[in-house]
């Protein structure tokens, strides 16, 4: 059940005269900061999407420059200076937030040299060309040298910002910085623990789902798929005045509460494929643009962290896209794209959005229990990578090595391994556990919405998503980062967060799936 929480504060509170000059100052370096950082994802945006191949020696350029200049002005003295004078001062609680998180990512900055960020970014921008054409290629060692690059960059990062913690951890505080490493670590066992006796027992099962309701019907051309794509964003409740669908090698969404846009890509074989990862995107972009405009270019204006973030692509993902109550409402307007597919049955559109694969090598094609033994993989060897305990030419094998540990298959390729994602190629290491965080997190919030809209299922089944919209704009979206992670969660659901909510939901819903004995 949410708790009761005071209104967010207006534009006209955060800007009326009771305000100290100091933090108006903050406001206004920040505002600049904000806005050079908003014009880096538009051409990173563009980098990923639009932008011709030979265009990387210009963009890489423009994006360091970009880096550069952000850098420099979060830790201009102004910035400093104000922080400095505002230590002492009585606060409102959003002024404190703001104070707060603009705090953190000063004292950050500042430890970091500037040339440093400029070089992290220039390896960025043409890391990804050359990871797009390794994957393309199956060549890891054609990537190898920029994600070598990265990792001395980044551990050179980490020891600036405090030479004494482990640098990984450092890291992943870029990404998530309210939860601790070790709460991140003990979710991620949790999950372990509970999925891989529970993965094993799905694969014993007797049961049989119709895993292959569309997949045997043929294939499905990504024109169509793409309309379709369309039509589910449409019936979500995406506003097309603020947002676009384009396709991108790996899907990704990005953009502020103004202009948040959305990236798929298609399988002509699997057209679930490209729906989830749609839906998934969508509610990226729904908790972005449910940020309050008011609040645009300062810390109350933008998401949390990205553990938040993903708690709302994969609500929307899993929670309602693999929902039998979705199927029920949207299955029709599916068949209107693909009539082959009009004697599919809701039931069993359901059972072949939520079947557990036994050979699925992919992450962003994987079911909901096998996702997060992906996501440990990926979070063993790059923490491993970091702390130079294997080397950037051992990864394919230990890759390989790990997935048949703990999945049972072995990739082929290094196209369907290590080199799946674009993660290492922007140098993003310290990511991945906020997927399966977010994962977490959002059980707990959905579970939270179910106790307090009236038959949601029912509004889903009639395609009505007011309510859900509602409920999440008002207890996560219009808070920007006003909270920490988990006082966020608390005054949404009445409790801290835990694995627990989602320890429940896949042991109900793949219990009854699979006929599993432990249910």
């Amino acid at each position: 059940m949410a708790t009761d929480a005071p209104e967010a504060a207006s534009e006209s509170e955060r800007d009326d005269e009771s305000a100290p000059d100091a933090y108006e100052t903050l406001l206004e370096e920040y505002r600049r900061v904000a806005n050079v950082r908003n014009a880096s994802g538009i051409l990173s945006w563009d980098q990923q999407v639009m932008m011709p191949d030979a265009g990387t020696p210009a963009r890489s350029q423009q994006l360091s420059t970009l880096s550069s200049l952000s850098h420099d002005l979060l830790t201009d003295d102004a910035v400093g200076d104000a922080l400095d004078e505002l230590e002492a001062t009585e606060l409102r609680d959003e002024q404190a937030a703001v104070v707060r998180e603009i705090r953190r990512e000063y004292d950050r900055a500042v430890a970091v040299p500037s040339e440093l960020v400029e070089e992290i970014s220039t390896t960025a921008s043409e890391a990804l060309p050359a990871w797009k054409e390794a994957k393309a290629e199956d060549d890891f060692e054609a990537f190898a040298p920029y994600l070598q690059k990265h990792v001395e960059l980044k551990r050179e990062y980490a020891e600036h910002i405090d030479p004494d913690r482990d640098a990984y951890e450092v890291l992943f505080e870029d990404f998530e910085p309210c939860l601790s490493l070790e709460r991140a670590e003990s979710i991620l066992e949790t999950l372990r623990e509970t999925l891989v006796p529970m993965i094993e027992e799905v694969r014993e099962s007797e049961a049989e789902l119709a895993t292959d309701a569309f997949t045997s019907l043929g294939e499905y051309p990504a024109g169509e798929q793409e309309d379709l794509c369309r039509d589910v964003l449409s019936t979500l409740g995406y506003p097309w005045d603020r947002g676009r669908l384009d396709t991108a090698p790996h899907p990704f969404s990005s953009g502020t509460t103004f202009d948040a846009r959305v990236t798929t890509r298609f399988d002509e074989t699997d057209p679930l494929g490209s729906l989830t990862s749609t839906i998934h995107e969508f509610g990226h972009a729904t908790y972005t643009l449910g940020l309050p405009d008011e609040h645009y270019a300062s810390p109350l204006g933008e998401d949390r962290d990205l553990s938040v973030h993903e708690s709302q692509s994969r609500l929307w993902e899993n929670h309602v896209g693999r929902s039998q109550a979705f199927w029920e409402g949207f299955l029709p307007t599916f068949a209107e794209h693909f009539p082959k597919a009009s004697e599919v049955t809701p039931r069993e559109a359901y059972e072949a959005a939520n079947q557990v694969y036994e050979d699925n090598l992919i992450r962003v094609e994987a079911d909901e229990l096998t996702y997060h033994l992906h996501i440990i993989i990926r979070f063993e060897i790059e923490r491993a990578l970091i702390a130079g305990d294997i080397d950037v030419d051992e990864v394919p094998e230990v890759w390989n090595d790990k997935y048949e540990q703990y999945l049972g298959v072995r990739p082929d390729t290094d196209s369907e391994g290590c080199l799946q994602d674009i993660h290492w190629s922007h140098g993003n290491f310290g990511y991945f556990p906020t997927y399966s965080l977010g994962s977490a997190m959002a059980a707990q919030l959905y579970a939270a919405a179910e106790d307090d809209i009236d038959d949601l299922e029912a509004e889903i089944t009639a395609r009505d998503f007011d309510a859900l919209h509602e409920w999440l704009t008002e207890n996560v979206h219009r808070h920007g980062a006003r909270y920490e992670t988990n006082e966020l969660v608390e005054r949404a659901t009445g409790s801290a967060f835990t694995a627990e909510a989602f320890v429940d939901y896949v042991t109900e819903k793949y219990g009854a799936l699979y006929d599993l004995d432990s249910v």
